[in-house]
């Protein structure tokens, strides 16, 4: 029988180390010696595989025939499974497999696992034991890089209570004085990309206090929605969208869009790798910028400080954001994409990677926003988030014409 391992991680697993080890050396205790082929499925290998990308300028896997850089993050996770397998190893580490794939995406990888579990051992990685593969028959654990094998039995652990945040939201420094009933509208928006329809006659209002789920699966258009919002996606122009009551392309600027708008993506802390502490990095927050290039207020600095003690974080104001844990780190860069209290926040797979507890602590940030100011919120999520208190979803629907949308219950 081919052994396969869940190992449970948590925030503070630091498994980039134990990676490497396993890569590299082996691990006696999964009796992979050096000589066995190993490969890494994970958000770090589709990095490296972009960066070939752009250095020699053309897609780095083979038989590909579309840029990774151009693809969803599901979608590019498929396209690198699919060249691992082909490379066929002896084994393939899985690092949370399932983070950023809707549904189905995620019950089609899960079959390719299967099928694929008679021939390659599989060491998976898991923050969500919901995630851990119907196959695996040895179990453990990572403790601060530290791996400790684990019975069956203690598989069963339950997530801990959530902790609770016992303050008021911090108040706003300036109001963003009138701002429209709508902030957001999309009249009947197709978009086509190479003669490739994206979306369909899409119409959709976000209007002051909502707070939204955006769903759909991989590839259905959520990214391009948000691009056209936050972003300068040149497909908005000519289209029938309204930001904050002007139509896009009617001369407002991207930083005037931008300047009320709260934006975080779960891959924005992989790019924060600089010398900034975690004072700093809240305080850049009120300027949107990365570090600090003008001496904040003393206003600031108080708001600040108020921030820092509802997250439990102002014992470390003085650490390094990147020595964070990425659930510490997920906190932060929600409460500075909301320092400001904008009209909108919009937050893009804010739990993709994070353990159950980090998750659960995220979503009780993100609903207490909601309950305690008027900011509008738009969640990206291809899971389901226990706790999560959305007044609407919209559903992005695939079909052969491109996406269509719809609200259905929350």
């Amino acid at each position: 029988m081919t052994t396969h391992w869940a190992i449970y991680i948590d925030n503070d697993s630091h498994k980039s180390g134990f990676i490497e080890e396993v890569l590299k050396q082996g691990q006696t205790v999964f009796k992979f010696p050096v000589k066995k082929k190993g490969a890494l499925f994970s958000p770090l290998a589709v990095t490296k595989f972009i960066n070939k990308e752009e250095q020699y300028g053309r897609s780095a896997l083979k038989n590909s025939r579309q840029p990774l850089k151009t693809m969803s993050s599901g979608e590019q996770k498929k396209a690198l499974l699919n060249f691992i397998i082909q490379e066929q190893p002896d084994y393939i580490i899985l690092d949370n497999p399932f983070d950023n794939l809707d549904i189905d995406s995620q019950a089609e990888l899960k079959q390719l696992l299967i099928q694929k579990s008679q021939d390659i051992s599989f060491i998976q990685l898991a923050s969500r034991k919901s995630d851990i593969l119907p196959f695996i028959n040895r179990f453990g654990t990572l403790k601060e890089g530290e791996f400790i094998q684990l019975d069956a039995k203690s598989t069963t652990d339950t997530i801990n209570a959530t902790p609770v945040f016992n303050k008021q939201l911090p108040k706003p420094i300036h109001t963003h004085g009138s701002v429209t009933n709508i902030l957001i509208e999309f009249r009947n928006v197709s978009i086509l990309y190479k003669d490739r329809p994206i979306l369909k006659n899409i119409s959709w209002k976000v209007q002051k206090g909502d707070f939204w789920q955006l769903m759909g699966k991989n590839g259905s258009g959520k990214t391009t929605m948000l691009s056209m919002i936050f972003g300068d996606n040149p497909k908005a122009y000519g289209q029938d969208i309204y930001i904050f009551g002007k139509k896009k392309g009617t001369g407002e600027s991207v930083w005037e869009i931008k300047e009320q708008i709260g934006y975080f993506s779960s891959n924005m802390t992989d790019k924060y790798t600089g010398r900034h502490s975690v004072e700093q990095m809240l305080i850049s927050g009120f300027t949107d910028a990365v570090g600090l290039y003008t001496l904040p207020t003393e206003t600031q600095k108080q708001r600040s400080k108020e921030w820092l003690v509802l997250l439990g974080l102002w014992e470390k104001r003085t650490t390094l954001f990147r020595f964070l844990s990425t659930g510490q780190q997920r906190l932060l860069m929600t409460a500075r994409a909301m320092v400001k209290h904008p009209p909108l926040l919009i937050l893009d797979e804010p739990t993709a990677g994070m353990d159950d507890n980090a998750a659960a602590l995220l979503v009780a940030l993100v609903n207490k926003i909601a309950q305690e100011t008027n900011t509008s919120i738009i969640f990206v999520s291809h899971r389901i988030e226990p706790g999560l208190l959305p007044k609407s979803i919209y559903e992005l629907e695939m079909t052969p014409n491109g996406s269509t949308g719809s609200t259905v219950p929350a």
